[in-house]
């Protein structure tokens, strides 16, 4: 209890600061009672909790088991117990640790073996522009494209529940199992990004030096109802996070850049500046150079140029024709 009423001080504090226009971004409404079916949440201190080995005593709750995903790094300050709204439980610890950065030889006994002598190698690639997309998630300057796990069915499969759930009587017991699988779908759908988005973030820290991503303006692309709901599932800020922490840990070079470079209405190879493209144009040639570019690839290496310090803009070749479009259906 008397961590719900500072919990409650907090809320409101933030809230009259809100409305004074003390605290920055969005206004805030005012606290509200949870919802039974919403995560629910509770947190002990000190003398809430102990650990004893695998074991961890609640108060009020008795010793418990959980299934734990790492060891503590230091003793805990605090515990906070969550159940979700798929009822599943979890605890989150509170430590205090000094921040892990790792120096090059602890990074190369991370990364994977380079010969058969053993030798374990650096990063691979000096630098990386990373393009971000919806069917392909990731187009890399070198060439490489990474896949996003495919989330159609169980969005699908979401959708039908959702209906049916509308047409459930309220407080029913039937209109309770359809909200948790509900739940638990979009839990699977979480996981799977976030294992995804984990595995190929890893990746590409540890094969490269320096990464560069644009900075996307991703309120403004969910105004669009065609691809809202897509580009909703990508996980793209997740990404960007997971990236620019790894790479401050790994002791790698993070950038990103405007959101106003034309990385996709400049020719890559001589710097020709075509103009915006419509959307369904893929594959674009230059009439200029003569170069065929796919649009993602061509995006990726003008991010990473603008990213390692060359201005494209240097190279524009002013001419007055207009380079070739190829339309290739999505």
């Amino acid at each position: 209890m008397q961590q719900s009423v500072a919990d409650l001080g907090t809320a409101y504090k933030n809230y009259f600061d809100s409305l004074k226009g003390k605290r920055k971004g969005k206004k805030l409404g005012r606290p509200r009672f949870k919802k039974k079916t919403n995560q629910q949440s509770a947190r002990l201190t000190r003398g809430g909790f102990s650990i004893q080995k695998e074991t961890v005593y609640l108060a009020k709750i008795g010793d418990v088991n959980p299934i734990w995903s790492r060891q503590l790094p230091s003793e805990p300050s605090s515990v906070t117990i969550i159940k979700d709204c798929a009822n599943r439980y979890f605890l989150s610890f509170v430590v205090e640790v000094q921040p892990i950065k790792i120096d090059s030889e602890a990074l190369a006994s991370l990364l994977p073996r380079g010969d058969a002598k053993g030798e374990r190698a650096s990063a691979k690639n000096q630098s990386i522009g990373i393009d971000l997309g919806i069917k392909t998630f990731a187009f890399m300057s070198n060439g490489e494209k990474a896949e996003s796990p495919s989330y159609v069915k169980l969005d699908r499969k979401i959708r039908k529940l959702q209906k049916q759930l509308a047409r459930q009587p309220k407080d029913s017991n039937q209109r309770y199992q359809t909200r948790v699988k509900i739940a638990n779908l979009h839990n699977k759908i979480a996981d799977t990004r976030k294992d995804f988005l984990h595995k190929l973030s890893t990746k590409i820290v540890s094969e490269n030096q320096a990464i560069v991503l644009e900075d996307l303006n991703v309120s403004g692309l969910l105004k669009n109802r065609k691809l809202s709901r897509a580009i909703s599932l990508q996980g793209w800020r997740e990404f960007r996070t997971l990236c620019e922490a790894k790479s401050e840990k790994y002791g790698r070079t993070f950038h990103v850049i405007s959101r106003w470079e034309p990385t996709s209405q400049i020719c890559s190879e001589c710097g020709y500046k075509w103009g915006k493209l419509d959307l369904k144009i893929r594959e674009i040639k230059c009439l200029n150079c003569g170069t065929e570019h796919d649009r993602d690839g061509n995006a990726a290496k003008n991010i990473e140029k603008v990213g390692i310090g060359h201005c494209h803009d240097s190279k524009r070749v002013r001419r007055r024709e207009k380079s070739i479009t190829e339309c290739t259906c999505l």
